[in-house]
C-alpha cells in the first residue's frame, strides 16, 4: 500500500531576521550598561583600592568581615527587610484580592487610596510617621491622656518604627504585584469549587493561594529589596542608634570619606539582594512545578 505524504514547503527566515529581532533590546541594554553595569564595575574596582597604597588590596573586605558593628548592621538589615517584606505581603494580599474581584464603584476609590502614598515624597511620609510614633506623638499622647500608660511607649528610634514606616512606603508596590497575579486567576474556578461543596476558606487555601504564588514571591522580593536599599526612612525613624547598610554607606562616604569601605558595603548589599532574588525565583519555580505535577 502506497502512502502519500504531503508537505508544504517552508520558506527559510530572512537573512536579517535574527538581527531585527534584537533591535528592540538595544536601547534598554544600553541604558543598563551605562547606568548600572559600568557604575557597579567602578564600585567593585574602588572596593579593592586602599587609601594609603595604590595597589589592589583586600584590606577593606577583611575589615568588613572582622568588624562586629558592621556585621551587626548587616544582620539588622536582613531582619528589617524580611519583616517589611512579610508585612507588606500580608497586608497587601486581602486588598489586592478585593480589587481583583470587586465590581462596584468603590473599587476605583479603594484602588486610589491604595496607591495614594506614592503621591507624596518618602521624606514627607516618614516625617508623618515620626509625628505619630515619637514619644510626644499622637499615639503616646492619646494613650497617656486616657490613662492607659504613664510613660511613652518606644514606638520610634527602633526596629518597630522603621518597619512601620517602610511598610507604609512599600505597600502600594505589593498591592500592584499581587493584583496582577490575582487578576490572572479565572473566577470560574472559585465558583466551580463552591458549587462542588468547598467552603470559602478551602477555596482560598487550595485554589487562590497556590495559583497566586508568583505574585506572593514577587511581593516578598519587592518588599525585601526596597527595604534593604532604603535610606531616608531608617535614618529618620531609626535614629542615630539604628544602623543599617544604607545609612552606614552614607556615613562612610560623607563623614569618613572612606570610599573603598563604602564600596565594599554597597557590593555586599547588592550581593544580598541578588541572593534574595535568586532564592525567590528558585522557590517560585519549585512551587510552580509542584502545583502542575
Amino acid at each position: 500500500m502506497a502512502v502519500i505524504v504531503c508537505s508544504t514547503p517552508t520558506k527559510p527566515p530572512p537573512a536579517g531576521a535574527p538581527v531585527k529581532g534584537l533591535l528592540p533590546l538595544i536601547a534598554p541594554s544600553l541604558v543598563l550598561v551605562l547606568f548600572f553595569a559600568i557604575p557597579m564595575g567602578m564600585m567593585i574596582g574602588i572596593s579593592f583600592q586602599s587609601q594609603a597604597e595604590g595597589s589592589p588590596t583586600l584590606a577593606s573586605y577583611s575589615r568588613f568581615f572582622s568588624n562586629d558593628l558592621v556585621l551587626a548592621g548587616l544582620a539588622r538589615t536582613v531582619v528589617m527587610s524580611g519583616l517589611v517584606a512579610l508585612c507588606v505581603t500580608v497586608l497587601a494580599y486581602p486588598l489586592a484580592y478585593y480589587l481583583a474581584r470587586a465590581t462596584s464603584r468603590w473599587r476605583t476609590v479603594i484602588f486610589a487610596l491604595a496607591i495614594a502614598p506614592e503621591l507624596a515624597g518618602v521624606v514627607l511620609r516618614t516625617y508623618g510617621w515620626l509625628i505619630i510614633l515619637e514619644d510626644r506623638g499622637f499615639i503616646n499622647s492619646a494613650l497617656m491622656w486616657t490613662g492607659l500608660i504613664t510613660e511613652p511607649l518606644p514606638l520610634s528610634k527602633n526596629l518597630f518604627g522603621v518597619v512601620v514606616g517602610l511598610t507604609h512606603v512599600i505597600l502600594p508596590f505589593g498591592v500592584l504585584s499581587l493584583l496582577t497575579s490575582l487578576q490572572g486567576i479565572n473566577p470560574s474556578l472559585e465558583k466551580s469549587a463552591q458549587i462542588l461543596g468547598a467552603s470559602r476558606l478551602a477555596v482560598i487555601r487550595h485554589i487562590i493561594l497556590p495559583l497566586s504564588v508568583p505574585g506572593i514571591v514577587s511581593s516578598l522580593l519587592i518588599g525585601f529589596t526596597m527595604a534593604a536599599s532604603a535610606y531616608a526612612t531608617p535614618a529618620l525613624l531609626g535614629g542615630a542608634g539604628f544602623k543599617v547598610m544604607a545609612t552606614m554607606v552614607y556615613e562612610q562616604v560623607l563623614f569618613y570619606l572612606d570610599w573603598p569601605f563604602a564600596a565594599v558595603m554597597a557590593n555586599v548589599l547588592l550581593i544580598l539582594m541578588l541572593a534574595a532574588g535568586f532564592v525567590g525565583s528558585r522557590l517560585e519555580s519549585r512551587l510552580h512545578q509542584k502545583l502542575h505535577l
